[in-house]
């Protein structure tokens, strides 16, 4: 690990000031995903800024019947809570697919957000990656590509977002709000917040440089059926080959979003008109534009069938 400078903030703006004065600044939280980079020199940051201490670790309702989630709460705090296992069931679930149960009592909102959208070619340092190093090319075109990206991607990446929860905080209509450095706020849809690769993979999200996720809001709860499954290698510490986070309401109308399929959370709006003709039509439609490899093209059918088991299910 490279040698860094530390700093604990005292509060979101001032958080957001101190990555201004230094150009190659991170901010860290539970660090569960960012320390692990650092280890690999993937990630080498010349300052560290703790935000642990801001206070932004209160899970609060809002005016307008929904939940504002504190960019510091704890996974395991959030999939726990008794409105969150209520009103947005989906997200509890997401949550406890998600990783092992050490991970999610460090792992934070905003960090589960915010982690790098990989594949194993961007761990290993021996290969090139455009996300590492732009322009180097990308190995996993070619190379192995069972669990990665069949839609959203370009010929300069393939991979996947890994998060469980950004998939549910799609499905909800999720908003992420941030503060910059010059102490003005945004609120941002949670699904406007990932980029999808293009010509320039290494950028993850819209955020500007030092700008910090403050709270993620939810709207009013919608009721229905909400389910989130999630197919993967192994029962537990594994990304999904593909996940399915679904809201269904009694008179068949749903909500899709997918993941392990794309560079971000995946939802597509013509899908949700389509439900009514079954869980095929909802597929074609969400995948229209699939660019699967040999290695992954099961994952269409995949998404197909998981679709179909999750309605069933859902309309009991």
């Amino acid at each position: 690990m490279r040698a860094f400078s530390y700093e604990k903030a005292a509060s979101p703006a001032d958080a957001a000031a101190a990555a201004a004065k230094h150009p190659e600044a991170k901010f860290i939280a539970g660090g569960t995903n960012l320390l692990d980079l650092m280890k690999l020199q993937i990630e080498t940051p010349a300052h560290l800024i703790d935000v642990n201490g801001v206070g932004l670790d209160k899970i609060e309702p809002t005016s307008e019947g929904g939940l504002r989630i504190g960019a510091l709460v704890r996974n395991t705090a959030l999939a726990a809570d008794e409105r969150v296992r209520r009103d947005y069931a989906v997200l509890s679930r997401a949550l406890l697919a998600g990783a092992s149960g050490q991970l999610r009592n460090r792992a934070t909102t905003a960090g589960n957000l915010l982690q790098r959208t990989r594949c194993p070619y961007f761990y290993d340092t021996a290969q090139p990656c455009n996300k590492r190093q732009p322009g180097s090319g990308c190995s996993a075109i070619g190379g192995f590509s069972r669990q990665l990206a069949v839609v959203g991607v370009s010929d300069a990446c393939i991979a996947t977002h890994p998060s469980d929860m950004a998939v549910a905080m799609r499905v909800l209509d999720a908003t992420v709000e941030t503060v910059k450095a010059d102490r003005s706020t945004r609120s941002i849809p949670v699904g406007e917040l990932h980029r999808l690769p293009g010509k320039a993979p290494d950028l993850d999200t819209i955020l500007d440089k030092g700008e910090l996720i403050t709270a993620v809001t939810l709207p009013k709860p919608v009721g229905g059926t909400q389910i989130y499954r999630k197919v993967r290698d192994r029962a537990s510490y594994a990304f999904a080959l593909i996940s399915v986070a679904a809201i269904v309401q009694r008179d068949g109308s749903a909500r899709i979003a997918l993941g392990g399929v794309a560079p971000k959370p995946w939802r597509v709006g013509k899908a949700e008109t389509e439900i009514g003709r079954g869980a095929k039509a909802a597929t074609d439609a969400l995948l229209a534009d699939a660019r699967p490899t040999h290695d992954n093209a099961f994952k269409l059918p995949l998404v197909e069938r998981t679709l179909g088991a999750v309605l069933t299910q859902a309309r009991g």
